[in-house]
């Protein structure tokens, strides 16, 4: 398994082989893990997908509790179990106004529309993909400064809403989006209500990107797409106050920090 830069490497101790855990043990944290082919490793009593090579992922959310628990089987073996402990963050306010009010509180003759926009997202992020585009280096989907970033409490025109989930790239319309690693691409949208244009990208195991408020898409749904490969284009569309990138990371429906998947060099 390729090592990511910036990362805490932890090697768990068991009988027979290693099982190596690779990612930041910390609320909004993605762990990279690798076992002995043929092991069965579950977190907290669900089950990891685990590659014929025995890699696997899983991810802690943003207001994951202080311990998890990972189960390894192995044949002809007694279970082994380890705890993690998963350090909490402390997390920005940040306040956005000049947002059109709809934006903020939407009429209802568009709830049903968000409402099915949402249950096509949640539909694909369940989807559990066996391929694992996710292994090796990630880039950076985009170049501009970080405008805003995983975990913060938005207020926005005042109002509480939910936290923000990605990392924004601020640049001009038009910038390039490419894909910081490869994998399927599963939706294509154009204008969705929250998000404007917007991509999902599977990258196996119930490990997705999503890509918000494009100007442009460059691909399609179905399409693969290779590490570096332009998607598409930063836009203003959605909910946004000025063009910008928000780039998202999930394992199955939990959401994670995509900063964690860079280094410090690139976030400058």
């Amino acid at each position: 398994m390729k090592a990511l830069t910036a990362c805490l490497f932890v090697l768990l101790a068991l009988p027979v082989q290693a099982l190596e855990l690779e990612g930041r043990f910390t609320q909004g944290g993605l762990i990279f893990g690798k076992a002995s082919p043929g092991a069965k490793v579950s977190l907290d009593g669900r089950a990891l997908r685990l590659s014929p090579d025995g890699d696997f992922v899983f991810g802690f959310g943003r207001d994951a509790p202080p311990h998890a628990t990972l189960r390894i089987e192995r044949p002809g073996q007694a279970a082994e179990e380890r705890k993690i402990e998963v350090s909490a963050r402390k997390y920005r306010v940040q306040r956005i106004d000049g947002l059109p009010p709809r934006m903020v509180t939407p009429p209802p003759a568009v709830l049903a529309r968000i409402k099915r926009e949402n249950g096509e997202i949640a539909k694909l992020r369940a989807r559990d993909n066996p391929a694992v585009h996710f292994l090796g280096s990630w880039l950076r989907p985009a170049t501009g400064p970080v405008t805003g970033v995983y975990g913060s409490q938005r207020i926005l025109n005042g109002k509480p809403r939910r936290p923000h989930f990605g990392i924004d790239f601020a640049a001009p319309v038009g910038t390039p989006v490419v894909a910081p690693v490869g994998g399927k691409v599963v939706l294509a949208h154009k204008d969705m209500y929250y998000t404007g244009g917007t991509i999902m990208i599977d990258h196996g195991h119930g490990l997705t990107s999503a890509f918000l408020h494009l100007s442009a898409l460059s691909v399609k749904p179905g399409q693969m797409v290779e590490r570096g490969q332009r998607i598409g284009a930063i836009g203003a569309t959605g909910r946004a106050t000025g063009p910008h990138l928000d780039w998202r990371i999930n394992w199955f429906d939990r959401r994670l920090d995509p900063a964690f998947l860079l280094s410090a060099e690139a976030l400058k």
